[in-house]
């Protein structure tokens, strides 16, 4: 059977499990709706005539409510299917970056921007789908190679968006978003199949199981973890564009260059948890990545009181954070799914959610500390401070496993 006569079959069917290419657009246009404007930030406030630290409520609010809507839509996806909520939520998305792109006011864009967030379910759904056909260890190793292809959105966004700033000004971003999920929503149609088989019940079914899931301490040790090393890389997103214009002096296309260093670390973790995490085990790649991430941290901090802080050093030290995450998110996502596996969509939701909400939480922290004076010291020490505190979770997981099998 040719191929033209095989695709009809498979858009009817609708069965077949998407392709790692499809999971790959999924995951990376949440990446790029995260940060391919993040050069545009010091434009923006300039254009709506507002203060920095209101425009980068387009970074803190938009993960606030990644972070509300990761509590729903993987439950959501356990009782209707993951395919036609990710199709939903890439029509909002494409609705809401037209909004963007016509809003005048501050007000009326982080409204439109917030509604962006609702496609963060390529990123829940894409590892749920994994989970649905995988076990513990070969999930985390396939998550890990799906994040490797999306690492590279955020290695080369912050630049792509320096440049459209400078050619088209701050819609120049928001016009690539749009685009970018027209393409996406074509792909997913074509091609993600329900791997979701075993649905069914209402959706308050669904719900009354989620206590079940929150009492294993295993689920949230996995989700802590998580969320304190990845909080290095919020923070980083709500700072480190005030620091490279404001401190270091960079001009939006060199802080776009600069920026997407932590995805070049970021990229080679994935790789490597890609090929090791099954036969190394999932708690010991989280722990060998805390502890590279929370090292750059110690690196940069040392090198700042020494040296001073420069933009080689700044974004330099960022690539160890990223690898270090790289290799920890894939293995601490698989841990949380794999607590309840029958709950595998509602685990992917609610730990994208804590991990999402810290990030807020963190990343308007670092916007709200840093000002004309203060320097780029306050954003070093809250990282610092929260790599560090990532292993404590990790620690008292462990523990309570060997404590177990004893």
């Amino acid at each position: 059977m040719n191929s033209a006569a095989a695709a009809p079959a498979r858009l009817m069917d609708a069965t077949t499990p998407p392709h790692v290419v499809t999971l790959v657009a999924l995951a990376s246009i949440a990446a790029l709706a995260m940060n391919v404007f993040l050069p545009s930030l010091p434009s923006m406030t300039e254009y709506f005539g507002t203060d920095y630290a209101v425009m980068q409520l387009s970074v803190s609010l938009y993960l606030a409510v990644n972070a509300v809507l990761q509590l729903f839509v993987g439950a959501i996806s356990d009782r209707f299917g993951r395919r036609p909520v990710m199709l939903v939520a890439l029509g909002i998305f494409i609705l809401a970056t037209i909004g963007t792109l016509l809003a005048t006011t501050a007000f009326v864009f982080l409204m439109f921007r917030m509604l962006q967030a609702s496609v963060v379910a390529g990123i829940v759904l894409s590892r749920a789908s994994i989970r649905d056909v995988m076990g513990e260890a070969e999930a985390a190793s396939r998550i890990g190679y799906v994040t490797m292809g999306m690492a590279l959105v955020p290695m080369i966004a912050p630049a792509i968006g320096g440049l459209l700033d400078e050619m088209f000004g701050w819609r120049g971003a928001f016009g690539l978003m749009l685009l970018a999920g027209i393409g996406v929503f074509a792909l997913t149609w074509r091609d993600m199949g329900e791997t979701k088989l075993d649905r069914g019940g209402s959706i308050r079914a669904v719900f009354a199981e989620v206590p079940e899931l929150m009492r294993a301490r295993r689920f949230w040790g996995y989700c802590i973890t998580a969320m304190l090393a990845s909080g290095a890389f919020f923070a980083y997103l709500g700072g480190a564009p005030f620091v490279g214009s404001q401190v270091l002096g960079l001009s939006p296309a060199m802080l776009g260059l600069f920026f997407g260093a932590p995805a070049l670390g970021y990229a080679a973790g994935n790789f490597l948890a890609g090929r090791y995490s099954a036969r190394v085990g999932i708690n010991r790649m989280i722990l060998i990545g805390c502890l590279i991430g929370f090292g750059g941290m110690v690196l940069l901090l040392a090198l700042a009181l020494s040296f001073g802080l420069t933009a080689l050093m700044f974004f330099g030290c960022f690539v160890f954070t990223g690898l270090g995450n790289g290799m920890l998110l894939p293995s601490a996502t698989s841990g949380m799914m794999s607590v309840r596996p029958h709950l595998a969509g509602t685990a992917s939701g609610i730990g994208g959610a804590i991990l999402i909400g810290g990030g807020a939480g963190l990343s308007a922290l670092a916007g709200a500390l840093l000002n004309e004076g203060s320097g780029g010291m306050p954003l070093i020490w809250l990282l610092f401070a929260t790599t560090g505190l990532s292993l404590l979770p990790l620690f008292y997981v462990m523990q309570r496993e060997k404590q177990l099998s004893a």
